[in-house]
Parts: structure tokens; sequence; C-alpha cells
């Protein structure tokens, strides 16, 4: 009989929920896509829903549901806190002791009363699954393992090392001392939403100078050689309070912090490079360590601090270890699936089997849903939406590249849905990288969000040396690295933007032969496309390389600002009619937008989405 085990994550952000039989992955999903609430924290019953389908088992035939951390470990470290801190401590526990003493506490009652069976309930800690979420999806035996976030139970930080089943930490770090919680200060401090903005500030970081590593480091944070750390908590107010910095952060840096869709000026560029600089020290620092306490080769990481590609960048090019793999979710989503692993190996028994060609575990990370092209037809045709059926897909992709050469922004919406926050062309917006308009149209008519953000190169695994000084793979996007030296051009000193903006003046500037996907600082954000993934996207740059001699394309998550990535074929025409997307490419059916009737006639939809 086979083993099945679900794992859960709830009740903090991003919910979801992972399923693994006898040690193979078969689904995972966060719940945000199928609910529509970005960071999503609710119990993620929907995204169990869809697990439970795409194993074909009813919730009778798990062998455990594992929770990914431990709730009363966690009640234990707010408590705790909570008595340490001088003032606001009745306003504390009346915010925080409805959910802390609710369902938190009760997650066991609650998944068995959900799922209407009597299943067994397991608990791990929060870091054990971020461990175990790196470390058996990937392609080593063993490595250390490194697992950096905001906070699980107590612990922030951790260096483990895996060795086939098994996995064990040897060392932490304990909250309040936090390189997630310090960066995600400084996310707040310069006017982005903590969990949600830190991409934002890392990809402001080239603009500014970092001018404040010195003083961040003289009173803020002390690292140490061997990569240990302490915050200074007088200049934070997560203790204290339910905000990340406090008047004694505002006074050190000269001035309250920046309000939210106002004006990014220098101060906040100057502090996002400052801080990039910082975690990436430490990062460094802590992995230099992992290695030598534990002698491996190979190093995997998870947390949120492990989506900071530039920080990854910075560790692969360091060549403290042979090898990296990096979780693709490898924030709290991934926790549902590191909970799942670790139970069925740890608990279960299960051997570890590797793949004979090397390559990791994670299925290219398309674990959510796909929708047949019945069903697509079913739901256009019902609807009365206008399309055209091209079945072969030969023909499809050379629509498609056609579209995308001649300067068309195209949605595509392919095969199963991505695991984890980036979209790996299954659920894609795509544009031609060599059209220095693509970024500007892509943020702000489409993605409607700052048009300072960079996008992503997907670019085919074998030809990534031609555009990328990167030796390696990176299919999960994961790596930040330089564009080659020979496609970069050089800057005019008048040539910028006429906007009075500070930042904008260099936003347009056309750094390579490649813009779209160059950003400020000559860097990319890469994605490499091996066939073995993902085919029909492989090809698809393929034949854009043949009509155009680039093998490489804008990628970003299909989805408006505020908004989850798209899931359904309905989620994506919304999307694709509320923006100036010019086709949808859904399974095998193309649609057009001058096809398409209007949905609306104002743009009220967009004061839906959060602003975040």
């Amino acid at each position: 009989m086979s083993i099945y085990v679900l794992g859960v994550s709830a009740f903090y952000h991003d919910s979801a929920a992972a399923i693994v039989k006898d040690g193979e992955i078969i689904a995972a999903a966060q719940e945000e896509r199928f609910s529509r609430k970005k960071h999503d924290p609710r119990f993620p019953i929907n995204a169990i829903n869809y697990c439970l389908e795409e194993a074909y088992i009813e919730p009778d035939k798990l062998e455990a549901v594992v929770f990914y951390d431990n709730p009363i470990l966690t009640f234990d470290r707010v408590f705790k806190t909570l008595l340490t801190a001088k003032s606001n401590q009745l306003e504390q526990w009346m915010r925080i002791s409805g959910s802390m003493l609710g369902v938190k506490i009760h997650v066991e009652r609650y998944i068995k009363k959900v799922l209407n069976c009597d299943v067994k309930v397991l608990f791990t800690e929060h870091h054990f699954s971020h461990a175990a979420s790196a470390f058996y999806p990937s392609p080593f035996d063993e490595s250390a393992i490194v697992t950096l976030d905001g906070v699980g139970e107590w612990a922030t930080t951790t260096i483990g090392e895996g060795n086939g089943e098994n996995i064990s930490i040897h060392k932490e770090i304990h909250f309040p001392h936090s390189l997630g919680l310090l960066y995600s200060a400084f996310t707040y401090y310069c006017g982005f939403k903590v969990n949600s903005g830190e991409y934002k500030l890392m990809g402001l970081a080239p603009y500014g100078e970092p001018i404040y590593v010195d003083s961040i480091k003289k009173k803020l944070i002390d690292i140490r050689s061997d990569g240990s750390f302490r915050l200074n908590t007088e200049y934070f107010g997560y203790i204290e309070d339910n905000v990340m910095t406090n008047e004694k952060f505002s006074d050190f840096f000269g001035g309250k912090p920046r309000k939210p869709e106002t004006e990014i000026t220098t101060r906040e560029m100057n502090l996002a490079a400052s801080i990039q600089k910082v975690i990436e020290e430490s990062v460094l620092k802590i992995a230099g360590h992992a290695k030598a306490i534990t002698g491996k080769g190979n190093i995997v990481l998870a947390g949120g601090i492990a989506l900071n590609c530039v920080a990854n960048g910075k560790l692969l090019e360091s060549g403290i270890f042979n090898k990296m793999w990096i979780q693709p979710a490898a924030g709290d989503a991934g926790g549902a699936l590191g909970a799942a692993l670790l139970a069925s190996y740890d608990k279960f028994g299960i051997k570890r089997i590797l793949r004979e060609d090397g390559r990791d575990m994670q299925r290219g990370s398309y674990l959510g849903p796909n929708y047949s092209n019945n069903e697509v037809q079913s739901y256009l045709e019902k609807n009365e939406y206008p399309y055209h059926n091209i079945e072969d897909l030969h023909d499809r992709i050379t629509i498609i590249a056609e579209a995308i050469s001649n300067g068309k922004i195209v949605g595509y919406f392919s095969g199963r849905m991505e695991y984890g926050p980036r979209a790996l062309g299954g659920r894609s917006i795509l544009g031609d990288p060599r059209n220095p308009k693509t970024q500007s149209r892509m943020n702000l008519k489409i993605k409607y969000r700052e048009s300072f953000r960079p996008f992503a190169p997907s670019v085919m695994y074998d030809k990534v040396n031609d555009y990328f000084d990167i030796e390696v793979e990176s299919p999960y996007m994961m790596f930040v690295a330089p564009v080659r030296k020979r496609r970069r051009r050089k800057i005019a000193k008048n040539e910028s933007s006429n906007l009075g903006n500070e930042l904008y003046r260099i936003i347009n500037q056309r750094r390579s032969d490649i813009p779209a996907v160059t950003h400020v600082d000559c860097s990319a954000r890469i994605q490499t496309i091996n066939p073995n993934d993902k085919k029909d996207y492989y090809e698809l740059i393929s034949k854009f390389e043949q009509l155009t001699g680039y093998g490489v394309l804008v990628n970003t998550s299909f989805n408006v600002r505020g908004e989850p990535i798209v899931c359904s074929p309905h989620d994506a025409y919304i999307c694709f009619m509320r923006t100036e997307m010019d086709i949808l490419v859904l399974e095998n059916c193309i649609l057009y937008k001058e096809d398409q009737t209007e949905l609306d006639k104002d743009n009220s939809w967009k004061d839906e989405y959060e602003l975040d």
C-alpha cells in the first residue's frame, strides 16, 4: 500500500498544502491561488482539496496530515516576548490572544473537523520544515542546510545537514535576532508592505549607494566572523508594538518612514542598497560557517531570505560550495511540502531515491492545477469568448513567437501552475527583451506596479552563457547574475528619462541589447528553461531565437499588482481583459484582444486590489 502524507502550512501568511506519495511530490499549491486573496493565511481547504484530487484519494486514505510548525512553541515565544515588553502589554495581548488561543492552538481538532475523518495529525518545527523542503527535493545525497527567515517558533536561522533520509540541525539563532525581521524593518521603513514588499526593496537596491552599511553594522546588527549575529532591539518596534521600526530608528536615519505610494527618494534607494549589502555579508558568513562545521561540498537553502536571489548569486559566485539548490517555494508556503516530506522519510521510513540524471525532484515546481484543452474550450464557448484553436504545437508557438517579436505582450497559460512565488512559464506574461519600451509598458500598463521593478529573462538552458555570466542552470529564478559584458552598451551622460523624479531619470536607459531584462546594475534574475521540465516553453523560446537571433524572453508572473498569480482560465481571461495585454494563450486556444468585447467601461476594478 502506498503511503500518502499531506503537509499543511497556515495561519500566518501564504497558507499552502502539499501531498507526497511514497516520497514523491504529487501536488502542491498556495491557498491564495484559489481564494484570490493575496498571501491568504487561512486554512488552505481549497489547496487541500486540489491535492487530494490530484492524488485521487479521500482524506481517510491519508497516513497523516503534518502541520508545518509547533503552535505550542510559537505560543511560548509570543507569551514570553510579551512579558519582556516594557509597554503596551495589555494592548498586545488583546491583539494576539484571539488567534493564539483560538484555531492556532487547536490545529489538530480543526484539521480533523475540516477533513471530516479521524486522520493522524503530526507536528514538526518551522525550520525543520524549511530544511526538509530544501534538502529532500534537492539532487544531493548529502549537503549542508541553511534556513533563514523572520521567525519560526523561536529559531530565525539554522545550520544543519542532510544525509540520505536524515536531517539534523546543529546551530540556531533565536528571536528577536533575525535577518528576516531586519530586512522587513527596512522594507517597512522604505514604504513597502512587510511579507510582500521585500522583492521591491531588493529591486530598488541597485539604484542606490550602500552608504549606510557601516552605520547599520555599528548600531543595528553585530555580525560575527562565524555568521552569528545580534540585533540591537532598541531600534525596532516588533517587540513592543505591531510595527517594524520605532522613533529611534527614524531618528537614526533622519526622518519618518516613507509613506506608501509617495515618491521614492535617494534616501530609500541608499537604504535599500545598504541593507542588501548587509544581508549578503551575513549570508556569506553563515554559509562559510556551515561549510566549516559540516564539511559538505553542497548546500541547500530555504526560508524567506533564500528568496533574495541577489544574495544567492553572491553565494554562488563565492565558490564556498561546489553546488547549490534552493527550494523554489522558500517561504512559508514551502513549509507544507517540507512537513510532508519530513514525515514521509523520518516517520514512515520511506527510502529516498535520487534521479539518475542528477536533476532535482521538484519537477520544475509545476505542481499546481492544470486544465485540459476541452475544459478551456468549454469555458470559452460557454461565455462566447472568440478564440482560435491551434492544436499543432509547432503552429501555435510560431504564432506566439512572431507576435512577441512584433512587440505584442502575451499572457501564457500552459500546463500546471507553479508552486512558489515565481511564474516559470506555466502562468506567465511574456514580452520581447530587445525592446527598450517593454519594461515600462509591462510595469505601468499591464502589471500596474512601480516602473523601477525589473523583469526576469527566461533563457534556453543551453544558451544561457551567450547572455549571462553564470555557469549553472537556474530553473527556479533563484540567482541573479551579470549580463555578459559584450552585450552591454555605454550609457551617455544625458541619456535619461525626462521625468523630474530622481529615480525615473535612470530607469529607461538602454543598458544592453536585451534592455527589458537588464537591471540598472547590468544584472538579471535568470530562469533557464530545460525541455525536460517544460517542452512547450523551451520550444517557444527556441522559435523566438529562430526569428530574432535571441533565445530569451521577458517573463513576469501572470497577475496584476495586489493579485495572486492566476490559477484558472477564468482568472487568466479576467486579467487579460483588464490589462493592456495583446494576446492570451489558454492551452491550445489563442485569443486576440481586438476580437473580445470589453468587460467594463472604467477601471474601478483596480480599487479592489490591495496596493502592497
